[in-house]
């Protein structure tokens, strides 16, 4: 088991950033800072919505990487579990407490079998994605080798491009396969649109998962043609939740990014035209950053600079300001445009990631503020779990 960090015993600017109690204006910085109020209403508010329409909500662990943001996601949210995209990272929510973990990917590397085998014996229900036939019988014989169970789903490609199978036909033989293998349990699909998620317009989403529903209904009906029910239809992200929780068809979600949001979801439009961060959900996951220098008048240089982020999908926005702008960096320096000279050498920024999955795995800690103080030290707990 892992073992718990004492941060009583962990120095302020070497091993963390922060210590509770102090003044959010003393965090050492680059830091992830999270508004634990904003975190809580996003977390409420997705877990209301699901309850409303009749929907688990499996939350997506890979998105924080974080056991106290899952546990807080159960509990504040009623989230039925987790899912994520390795064993390595499976294992530490589960080692973490978080009793329901669907690794939402094929396990196919023998070491990882048996890694993923073992994982019941964690007290987790263990779930894994099936897209090949030739997967079932590695999957069985671990399972009987160690005495556990492992749940299994089909992943249906639904416009992805990447894993799943693409039929009905497919879908039926593995689930066949599946549901006669000693150790294993058919438990349902696996259908999530990924490439459709950030897509600006509400319109040209709900296009994509339209084709991706009717292939779902499809799958469904032929699987309970052949007396295979699913316990679980899952999918839905941040950018495509309500389609799949009036589909008909899904029965769980898998949202991650709403709980924190980042400023490349944040671009994309709700069914009015507004902007998904401008009521919809809250910025609570920032970058914390310094001014270092302000040698040339019109530009101010801060501490965050790509080791302190992903700018895969964009540079980080500056939060709650037009007046500066972060334009530019590099390993370890970030640059703002400064037109009108009114940053000075030590103040902070808060900075919105352009996709807060990858630039949480760049981090050990999140700093939890309230009021103005820290109240919580949160570790990465997955950092670095990527096998």
């Amino acid at each position: 088991m892992n073992m718990p960090v004492n941060i009583d015993q962990l120095e302020v600017g070497y091993d963390i950033p922060a210590a509770i109690g102090m003044d959010a204006s003393e965090i050492q910085t680059p830091a992830l800072v999270l508004d634990l109020d904003a975190l809580e209403r996003n977390i409420k508010k997705m877990g209301d919505y699901a309850k409303a329409h009749g929907m688990r909500h499996r939350v997506h662990g890979k998105m924080h990487k974080s056991v106290d943001v899952a546990q807080l996601q159960v509990e504040l949210g009623g989230a039925c579990g987790i899912c994520c995209q390795k064993v390595s990272e499976a294992e530490v929510f589960a080692r973490g407490g978080i009793k329901d973990v669907l690794v939402s990917n094929q396990v196919r590397d023998p070491a990882k079998i048996d890694r993923l085998a073992r994982m019941p014996k964690l007290g987790a229900r263990t779930i894994c994605c099936v897209d090949d036939i030739d997967n079932v019988a590695d999957l069985s014989e671990a399972a009987q080798r160690h005495g556990t169970q492992i749940e299994c789903l089909v992943e249906i490609d639904c416009g992805a491009g990447r894993c799943g199978v693409t039929t009905t036909p497919e879908v039926i033989a593995i689930a066949k396969a599946i549901d006669a293998a000693p150790g294993l349990k058919f438990a349902g699909i696996q259908a999530y649109q990924g490439a459709m998620q950030h897509m600006d317009l509400y319109e040209d989403r709900k296009a994509k998962i339209d084709i991706a529903v009717a292939q779902v209904k499809d799958a469904v009906g032929g699987l309970a043609a052949e007396g295979l029910d699913c316990d679980i239809v899952g999918g839905g992200g941040t950018g495509s939740y309500y389609f799949e929780s009036t589909s008909g068809v899904y029965n769980e979600l898998q949202c991650g990014s709403y709980a924190f949001m980042d400023a490349d979801y944040g671009r994309i439009l709700d069914e009015n035209g507004n902007r998904i961060d401008r009521g919809e959900w809250e910025n609570a996951f920032f970058i914390l950053t310094s001014v270092m220098s302000h040698a040339k008048a019109d530009k101010a240089i801060v501490d965050a600079g790509l080791k302190a982020q992903s700018v895969d999908s964009g540079l980080p926005v500056i939060f709650g300001r037009t007046d500066v702008e972060y334009v530019k960096c590099s390993d370890e320096h970030g640059v703002v445009a400064d037109p009108d000279g009114v940053l000075k050498v030590n103040d902070k920024l808060h900075l919105v990631p352009g996709h807060c999955d990858p630039t949480a795995n760049v981090h050990d800690w999140y700093v939890g503020v309230r009021n103005g103080k820290v109240e919580a030290l949160w570790p990465v707990s997955a950092r670095g779990k990527a096998y």
